[in-house]
């Protein structure tokens, strides 16, 4: 007999508020958050999100909703499930709950998704300091083909996938999260020598009841002022899995979470079209509303088993993740290096984070030769199919780092060759650029020295 089709678990309607939903989502991670439904191991269920910021950023020809977009809504997702296996025991801490992602996609009559930079004062982004401007493209899907009219010239295949894939953590390890991350943000810079740029953006974004949504619990009740107040933000990954933003965990793919709580309490979200290793911009994949099918199995003390603690206690693990295989097939790729030498010619010790930023830095204004504005090439670089890499990291003091662009999803070759860099053939300056805001804030802009030689 042939399979029954999957059970719509979590259904959401794009024309209704994250909290108007028919089981309300939540955008914080708590134990207490109370499960919405059960799932049963081996059954394939569906579980439909809508994107990061509830319907807030819309399909048209303005960057102002980024501009002014509230961060503390991040990020509304689905669940939390219960799994429970084929006799009804829930999952139990110390056990491994395995995911896989059996189908995904954008939800029907929805099929579009936008990339974005923050504003440098209201969360910034990678390269924050070289561009302080809230900008925005749409892209439009065609089927497994994306393309966006403010960055023309380019298509390719998207690889969707969750951003947000993670288990509920135990009480203790919540306090974990927030006493570490509350002394890094109180003390990390005096405490940590970091590139210096970073230090513009939160170091980590601590509790708030501000735009906090938990579920079934109803706002204003004792029990939602406690859990809101305790509630760990979802913005980091951390050991739960959660925001891993891992771009090839696509159809067939799998993941291996800890589970800290009876039940486990699954959740997801962030659905994304496609995204660049790095996700640089921040708001940086297609972002999209989606939906997953999913298949569960619990392995019984597989935390144990499976997963080495590298900390001071037993839940300091991580989740083990499994490639599927489905992806886009590319064969030939520009490749552009990055060390650990800052724009103003200073020496890092093997910072793979300057690393890495020199690198996209290189392939962004490679591609300026070429017909796009920097701005576009940023964007590009965050949510198209690239391949981040760490490529050095013992040879002191450079950390050497990559960034790999295939070369087909342009209509022009962008290679080196003898004679000028053609400005095209369609792609050409007088065509859009991406949406953008002006910068009023006064942080200085970091220049290029050699640029003013």
């Amino acid at each position: 007999m042939a399979p029954l089709t999957p059970r719509v678990v979590v259904a959401v309607d794009v024309k209704k508020k994250p909290w108007e939903q028919k089981l309300p989502l939540h955008n914080r991670w708590h134990p207490d958050i109370p499960p919405v439904a059960d799932v049963t191991e081996g059954e394939v269920f569906r579980v439909e999100m809508v994107d990061w910021t509830g319907g807030r950023v819309g399909d048209d020809t303005s960057a102002e909703d980024i501009k002014s977009l509230d961060l503390t809504i991040t990020h509304y997702l689905s669940g939390p499930l219960r799994v429970v296996d084929t006799k009804g025991v829930p999952a139990k801490p110390g056990d491994l709950l395995m995911v896989e992602i059996c189908n995904l996609g954008p939800l029907r009559g929805d099929e579009w998704g936008y990339t974005a930079t923050f504003d440098r004062e209201n969360g910034g982004g990678f390269l924050t300091d070289h561009f302080p401007c809230a900008t925005k493209a749409i892209w439009y899907f065609e089927g497994i083909y994306a393309y966006s009219p403010q960055i023309p010239g380019v298509r390719f295949p998207g690889l969707a996938h969750p951003g947000i894939v993670g288990t509920a953590p135990s009480m203790e390890l919540l306090c974990i999260w927030n006493e570490r991350e509350k002394e890094l943000a109180e003390n990390g810079i005096g405490l940590l020598k970091l590139c210096e740029v970073l230090h513009q953006r939160p170091l980590a974004n601590l509790p708030t009841a501000e735009n906090c949504l938990l579920g079934m619990i109803k706002e204003g009740t004792p029990e939602w002022k406690k859990i809101a107040d305790e509630a760990a933000r979802t913005i980091p990954g951390r050991e739960n899995g959660g925001n891993c933003d891992i771009k090839n965990l696509s159809r067939g793919s799998k993941v291996y979470l800890p589970v800290f709580v009876e039940g486990a309490n699954l959740s997801t979200g962030d659905m994304h079209f496609s995204q660049g290793d790095g996700e640089v911009s921040f708001c940086g994949a297609i972002e999209m509303s989606g939906f997953l099918e999913l298949k569960c199995e619990i392995i019984r003390g597989g935390m144990r088993e499976y997963l080495t603690p590298m900390g001071p206690t037993t839940l300091h693990v991580n989740p083990i993740f499994e490639i599927g295989p489905v992806e886009p097939r590319f064969s030939e790729w520009l490749v552009f290096e990055g060390i650990s030498v800052d724009e103003a010619g200073r020496q890092h010790f093997l910072d793979a984070t300057v690393a890495y930023k020199r690198a996209v830095l290189n392939a962004i204004d490679y591609l300026s030769k070429f017909g796009y504005s920097k701005e576009q090439a940023y964007l590009l670089l965050s949510c198209c199919p690239c391949e981040g890499r760490i490529s050095g990291i013992v040879d002191s003091p450079n950390a050497v780092a990559t960034l790999a662009i295939p070369i087909s999803i342009f209509d022009q070759d962008i290679r080196p060759r003898s004679g000028k860099v053609p400005a095209g053939p369609r792609v050409l300056k007088k065509l859009p650029d991406v949406l953008r805001c002006t910068y009023d804030g006064n942080l200085p802009t970091t220049q290029n020295p050699c640029r003013s030689k």
